[in-house]
């Protein structure tokens, strides 16, 4: 199996670059699912009502992330300094409503409802809900007041977050991929 090249993802302009939205999805490229949540209040007796709540990674620091853009094979990743700007600026910019469904729609009736940093594998909030700490991560609650998103989430149909980003770092890879092909396809012909 060849190695895929590396491609750091950062953010060179704040204005421009960052996180505008996150999409439900059955398959996480993050490769982590979120959990949803039941809520078990104990006050001399036990309530089963819902509380629509999903919780689980947007982000994770240096996780190689696979991509094939025209034929092009590469990992992308995103440094633990990357992963915290992202998130101050999908807050900052008050996107907290602006939810996909795989990318493809726009979803009513979710909302971002709580956003952190991981600090500690042992005592960060994460460990309520029985997630792996990843230090450096960002951690998303999301809930979930449209029905029939809500259903999809228990029927298993959404399993995680993904991003809906700009960075810096990908154009610079592809170009220079594109002239290496030229480069290739002339010394191609010239040996013909």
């Amino acid at each position: 199996m060849r190695k895929l090249d590396d491609i750091e993802l950062t953010i060179e302009d704040e204005n421009e670059h960052g996180t505008f939205a996150i999409s439900l999805v059955k398959s996480p490229a993050i490769q982590d699912n979120f959990i949803y949540l039941s809520e078990t209040e104990i006050h001399f007796k036990i309530t089963n009502e819902e509380r629509r709540e999903v919780v689980g990674y947007a982000l994770i620091p240096d996780k190689k992330i696979y991509r094939n853009m025209g034929g092009k094979e590469f990992n992308v990743f995103f440094s633990a300094e990357t992963v915290r700007k992202t998130s101050e600026l999908f807050m900052k910019s008050l996107h907290l409503n602006d939810i996909t469904s795989e990318h493809e729609k726009d979803v009513t009736g979710v909302s971002v409802i709580e956003s952190w940093i991981t600090e500690d594998e042992k005592f960060d909030k994460i460990n309520l809900y029985n997630i792996e700490p990843k230090v450096g991560g960002w951690a998303v609650r999301m809930k979930v007041y449209n029905d029939d998103e809500w259903n999809k989430v228990k029927a298993g149909e959404y399993l995680g977050f993904s991003i809906e980003a700009r960075y810096s770092g990908l154009e610079d890879y592809l170009e220079q991929s594109k002239q290496i092909d030229i480069v290739a396809e002339v010394t191609k012909i010239l040996n013909s």
